[in-house]
């Protein structure tokens, strides 16, 4: 067994490098600094031989950093937000930080406290999918200095950098496909009204209908949640209308398996009697006895972006200009609509 090697010296001496070479490849900034792969790899091997682990809090202390990030979730159950989590935490990994990882409940005020706590943690920075409607808590963290990045939902009004899907396009695309397959009656299940993820796909339902010429039946649109049991709920609602809509759009992963539950209650089967698109591309979306047509938003993308935002708030300020993006999402096409008369 290979004798401990105890300080950053140390370990250069070994190597033949500088401290300042070592020290950089340790804290995960080989590549802002342009050290070589071979160098980079060359000194992590030689930190796990001679079981050389710098001390966390004591650099910490120096450099008034705790090399950990915050990140705030509203369902952490959801594989939407469970894929872009392990994608925050995997780029935090290569980077040399680690994440503290909250579940907010779809909480605003369990959200509120999770900010308060993460920054009594001393993190260097947070992400945050904001599940309220006002953005008062999440800057008052903004104007303490602390760097923020918003992810799938953002506000508005705010100055909060933030990275989200295109979730207008998406809606749009998703319910043009519906109509160019013949349907007139689409009723909209949708998520928690008043957050920009929600608003902006209840806009694109409205528009594309619009745009078709179709009217818009306000008692089409209907539910309170992203939940599985808000899609089972509304859709029993659905159901019980004397003019029963031809497709049902979820507007969330969730939301779409509880509209199947209550489907399959009903003894109705997909797209059969009635058809279905869901926001949100699953793992188990081709797999299920229909397979499900969706709109497929790109959660890996969203993560690594947020976090490459904030690792850049951290090493050159908050003052950094970020720009805000929207993704663009994709459709992908299955078996879960049918195509019908248009006299239907």
């Amino acid at each position: 067994m290979e004798k401990k090697v105890n300080n950053i010296k140390e370990l250069a001496g070994k190597l033949g490098v500088s401290v300042t070479t070592v020290s950089r490849v340790l804290n995960g900034k080989s590549e802002k600094f342009r050290i070589s792969k071979s160098t980079r790899r060359k000194v992590l091997e030689a930190a796990r031989k001679y079981h050389y682990s710098p001390n966390r809090i004591a650099r910490g202390l120096k450099l008034e950093k705790t090399e950990t990030i915050g990140l705030i979730i509203p369902d952490i159950a959801n594989p939407y937000f469970g894929s872009i989590a392990k994608t925050i935490e995997m780029e935090a990994h290569k980077s040399g930080y680690s994440i503290i990882l909250s579940d907010s409940l779809d909480d605003i005020n369990t959200e509120a406290e999770l900010l308060q706590l993460l920054t009594g943690r001393k993190v260097d920075g947070i992400i945050i999918a904001p599940t309220g409607k006002s953005s008062k808590h999440v800057t008052e963290i903004q104007e303490q200095g602390i760097p923020v990045v918003v992810i799938d939902r953002y506000f508005p009004d705010a100055n909060l950098p933030f990275v989200t899907t295109d979730n207008y396009t998406g809606a749009f695309l998703a319910v043009q496909h519906l109509i160019e397959m013949g349907h007139r009656r689409i009723a909209c299940i949708q998520g928690i009204n008043g957050i920009s993820a929600n608003n902006e796909r209840v806009r694109g339902y409205k528009e594309v209908l619009q745009k078709n010429n179709l009217e818009v039946d306000e008692a089409l649109i209907l539910g309170i949640d992203f939940g599985e049991k808000n899609g089972y709920i509304q859709t029993q609602k659905v159901l019980a209308l004397t003019n029963r809509p031809t497709a049902i759009f979820a507007l969330s992963n969730l939301i779409s398996l509880g509209t199947l539950r209550a489907l399959k209650e009903a003894g109705l089967t997909v797209p059969d009697d009635i058809s279905i698109v869901s926001f949100d591309e699953q793992p188990y979306s081709a797999f299920l006895a229909c397979p499900m047509t969706t709109v497929e938003q790109p959660r890996e993308k969203i993560g690594r972006l947020a976090f490459d935002f904030l690792l850049k708030m951290i090493n050159e300020g908050t003052s950094k200009k970020i720009d805000n993006l929207m993704l663009q999402p994709r459709m992908i096409f299955r078996e879960s609509v049918k195509k019908i008369n248009i006299s239907n």
